[in-house]
């Protein structure tokens, strides 16, 4: 039997027929490729029907980071609303089935847009256009939730969302870092020096952009890895988007966002149509988007840290890849630094 990192397969085969509605064995586990975090495997049983698992990395992790009931919790709730989420099947408490908790949703037709190639090969510059358009619409659909008629008003605080999030990224840090970086410990103290005022309570999804959800045609048909969602202030949201986009015409773009293509809008006009949806004034953006190019200088930290210590299974990583996560919080505490100095 082939053995697969962080999958016990006679057990999860065990489990999946006892608990998944349907699903036949025996069954054969592939690791979904882009993840950097939790483990992804899609799940084909012997009837050729699609599932898709997650479960945390298999090494040591944070004790609050990876928590799959959790995000099983999110998504069945979000999937309540008009929100495109997967259907959530079943979640699995007990360790001892293979190591960790873990929860099994269904698969859902598309493709992650994760790169310019991959928009090239799978859109025209009109269903860019136009999923864009979607991405965006569906960004505040989701900060428009109604959090305690679908059960989540007690996920986290309601207020001091940035304040909360710079102490946690800054610990995270602190917990993470493989050496000391100056650039990053002042954004922080920058920060945390120049808190914003909250504009509202909505669910932040922590991780929005192009490479978390699928698209089918110009449609986003499910939005993903909701690990780093909690309650909090929705411009977090907005700015995150930012770091990740390229306008059209630009050299500058990140090689895990398809954005800077013909067809995609500027992020001005995305600031726009989110303003025009929900009236909600975008004039502090430049400070989102610092915060959020900071905190993902400390998740590439941890991602290099994990890779190092062999965290991440037997899902294989290049050279190139490695470096990349390890230039990370210089390059990204310099852009955070840049914008905080424009605002």
């Amino acid at each position: 039997m082939i053995e697969i990192a962080g999958i016990d397969v006679p057990r999860v085969t065990d489990w999946l027929v006892a608990n998944i509605a349907g699903a036949g064995a025996p069954f054969r586990f592939d690791t979904i490729v882009g993840g950097r975090s939790n483990l992804t495997f899609t799940v084909t049983d012997v009837n050729d029907q699609k599932y898709v698992l997650r479960r945390p990395p298999t090494g040591s992790v944070l004790a609050t980071a990876h928590d799959m009931e959790r995000e099983h919790r999110i998504i069945s709730a979000i999937g309540q609303t008009n929100v495109p989420v997967p259907e959530t099947l079943g979640v699995c408490r007990d360790i001892e089935v293979t190591g960790a908790p873990f929860y099994v949703m269904s698969h859902v037709a598309g493709v992650v847009l994760d790169s310019q190639e991959r928009a090239e090969e799978h859109t025209t510059p009109e269903q860019r256009r136009v999923a864009s358009e979607h991405l965006i619409d569906v960004l505040a659909d989701l900060h428009s939730v109604d959090i305690d008629a679908i059960g989540l008003g007690d996920l986290a605080r309601r207020e001091g969302y940035v304040e909360r999030q710079v102490k946690r990224w800054t610990t995270q840090w602190e917990n993470s870092k493989t050496r000391d970086l100056p650039a990053v410990d002042e954004v922080a103290r920058r920060l945390a020096a120049n808190l914003p005022t909250q504009v509202g309570v909505s669910i932040a999804h922590g991780d929005y952009r192009f490479g978390n959800v699928l698209i089918d045609g110009d449609r986003v048909t499910g939005v993903l890895d909701w690990e780093l969602c909690t309650l909090g202030d929705p411009l977090a949201d907005v700015g995150y988007l930012g770091v990740y986009w390229t306008d059209p015409g630009t050299d500058e773009g990140r090689h895990n966002d398809p954005s800077g293509l013909d067809g995609f809008p500027t992020y001005a006009a995305m600031l726009e149509r989110y303003a025009n949806r929900t009236g909600r004034d975008l004039s502090n953006i430049n400070y989102y988007r610092a915060f959020s190019s900071w905190r993902l200088a400390v998740i590439s930290e941890g991602v290099f840290a994990r890779y190092s210590q062999g965290a991440m299974g037997d899902q294989d990583v290049d050279q190139e890849t490695l470096d990349n996560f390890r230039e990370g919080p210089e390059l990204l505490s310099a852009v955070a630094l840049e914008l905080l100095d424009k605002n």
